[in-house]
């Protein structure tokens, strides 16, 4: 007999502490969706952050997830998922609804399921918003305790453009780990000035500076520090095109269309030699909790996304220092 389960989509709005501004505009509330599947007696919860970046929104996603109650009524479980919803946020929060519920279910922890030893704590970085050099400084000088620092570029030439943002900052913060993301806003004639700039900065990585589709000048410059693709890694097929420009490959969660997909990505990209970076919205700890499994064969972990927030969810993440824990079986998993 089919155990039928009932789906419920919600939006949810986190006011986020001041703004976050990236090179594509800047926002004051997340917006996430939840997807919640019950069998009676036990749920299973998933997080979301629709992409705006790949014509997603709140609603697209909350109807996205409402149009497969059918299937689950006649039985979908995690594995049709995969091939029944395309990649993206609202299958992501379907996706990890499931491995909550499974869990809930057996009596066991997610990285149980998954195989994968006890998760431990991790290093996450913590994002610096875009903003002019004096006011990117001032919030670096804020979090230099903390051992890894996301700093977001890609903004106009104003106050001496990038170069001076990536200076100001690491005068701020002289010992701190620092990583930039330029949201595919930098151009191939302005790509070797920024390089030089990050390197005299002693950056360790550089995410996604080109435009998606029009990256083919990294495989052509020297590139002092890794490169990591976000944007460019979309789909799981398409990494073996990207190793003669880019050294690393951001994960997403959204972007992958859940921890399932996820997982199969670091397969990939570890077989082809890349670093793993586990990235993340916006968003509150259930989005990030599943994405723990994965931080655990990264290199860099950027799972920040509830410290942003004016506000988290009861009961969330723990945050201590630099670092972030594994989930609460309240939580997740």
């Amino acid at each position: 007999m089919v155990n039928t389960l009932s789906l419920f989509a919600t939006i949810e709005s986190w006011p986020i502490a001041g703004a976050f501004t990236i090179s594509r505009g800047a926002k004051t509330q997340a917006q996430v969706v939840v997807a919640e599947i019950t069998d009676g007696n036990n749920k299973g919860r998933g997080e979301c952050v629709p992409y705006a970046r790949y014509g997603e929104t709140p609603e697209t996603a909350v109807a996205a997830l409402k149009a497969m109650r059918p299937a689950l009524a006649e039985g979908l479980d995690r594995a049709a998922l995969q091939s029944a919803m395309p990649a993206g946020a609202a299958r992501n929060a379907l996706d990890c609804a499931f491995w909550d519920l499974e869990a809930k279910r057996r009596g066991k922890r997610a990285h149980e399921l998954a195989g994968f030893p006890e998760p431990t704590p991790c290093v996450t970085a913590y994002t610096i918003s875009l903003g002019t050099p004096d006011t990117m400084a001032a919030a670096a000088a804020q979090a230099k305790s903390r051992g890894l620092l996301k700093i977001k570029l890609g903004g106009d030439d104003s106050d001496g453009g990038d170069s001076a943002r990536i200076a100001a900052v690491r005068r701020a913060a002289p010992d701190t780990t620092l990583i930039v993301d330029a949201n595919e806003g930098w151009s191939e004639a302005s790509l070797a000035a920024n390089f030089a700039a990050c390197a005299q900065a002693r950056v360790n990585l550089i995410e996604q500076p080109l435009p998606e589709g029009r990256d083919s000048a990294l495989a052509k410059i020297k590139r002092p520090i890794p490169v990591c693709a976000d944007e460019s890694a979309r789909e799981r097929a398409g990494f073996a095109a990207l190793t003669d420009r880019y050294d690393a490959i951001n994960i997403k969660l959204d972007k992958a269309g859940g921890l399932t997909e996820a997982l199969a990505m670091a397969q990939e990209a570890e077989r082809l030699g890349l670093d793993i970076m586990v990235g993340c919205m916006v968003a509150t700890s259930l989005a990030m909790a599943p994405a723990i499994l994965l931080a655990q064969r990264a290199r860099y972990v950027d799972l920040d996304g509830p410290l942003l927030l004016a506000r988290d969810r009861e009961p969330g993440l723990r945050y201590a220092g630099s670092e972030v824990f594994p989930p609460p079986v309240s939580l997740w998993g």
